[in-house]
């Protein structure tokens, strides 16, 4: 299994991201790194923990804090059925280059500082911290930043800690390489909400058009156009919690045809817009 470089962006108006999975997830992340630290969550199940050069098996559920740049398998990998899981991932600077530098950040700063290991929680530990995750899907703003924060607290306080390899074996990202991807990256986002010319991106890109479309499947697994789609359902994801309507929605993530719309937002996430709205919290 190939090694593949996962960008992460996070949410709009949050400087973190979190997915709340009811299913495994089937995307082209499975042997993976990113320079972002990660929280994987899992309420209950068995299944396969790989991390570095770490393979065993969870039971009972999950609760992980991985560091930077750690290679490590999608844990819904080869699952099937029932599945939950809650994954939370940030860079350290995400509150701000002094952030750990405080000196109330004390026990969260050693915590960060153990999981270029790999650190796995006990039982007492998920108990405690899990419904803390849960709620983070369901929050926005300053409350979600409160309650991560009190999630490293917990963490970093937690006796029923192990690490999960010694020598923690990290890759680092090709700084050219990550400048190109966020080129391309900075533009969707900047002009999603418009018609994306194919050759302006591979411009971007300094490569012919044919050369970025191999380029950009390598480096994602995704085609151009599937991730361009991808970027803007979950930007309609977050105008679905306003008031705005659906037709709106389309229009200002870029599609014409509402039709279209309703048909990719579908593909993409398992359900009609309408239904999505009505499944959102009251």
């Amino acid at each position: 299994m190939r090694l593949q470089f996962e960008k992460i962006e996070p949410e709009p108006d949050s400087s973190f991201k979190v997915v709340h999975l009811t299913s495994p997830q089937t995307c082209w992340v499975y042997w993976h790194y990113h320079p972002e630290y990660e929280i994987v969550y899992i309420p209950e199940g068995n299944g396969r923990r790989h991390v570095g050069q770490h393979v065993s098996n969870y039971e009972d559920g999950e609760l992980i804090f991985i560091g930077p740049n750690i290679p490590h398998l999608n844990f819904s990998y080869d699952k099937e059925g029932d599945y939950e899981e809650v994954v939370v991932q940030l860079r350290d600077d995400f509150m701000g280059a002094e952030f750990l530098k405080k000196p109330e950040m004390e026990a969260v700063k050693r915590l960060f500082n153990r999981a270029s290991q790999g650190l796995v929680f006990g039982t007492e530990t998920k108990q405690l911290v899990g419904p803390l995750l849960v709620q983070l899907a369901n929050q926005t703003g300053f409350d979600r930043l409160l309650s991560l924060l009190s999630v490293f607290q917990k963490l970093g306080q937690a006796t029923d800690v192990q690490p999960l390899q010694a020598d923690g074996i990290q890759f680092t990202v090709d700084p050219k390489e990550e400048q190109r991807i966020n080129r391309i990256y900075s533009y969707v986002a900047e002009h999603h909400a418009e018609p994306i010319d194919l050759r302006t991106v591979s411009d971007l890109a300094n490569l012919t058009v044919p050369a970025f479309c191999r380029y950009f499947k390598r480096m994602t697994h995704l085609t151009f156009s599937d991730f361009v789609n991808e970027y803007r359902i979950n930007q309609a994801r977050r105008l679905l919690h306003t008031d705005h309507t659906i037709a709106a929605i389309s229009a200002d993530v870029g599609y014409t045809n509402l039709s279209h719309f309703n048909k990719t937002f579908k593909s993409i996430t398992g359900q009609t817009p309408t239904a999505y709205r009505k499944g959102l919290p009251g």
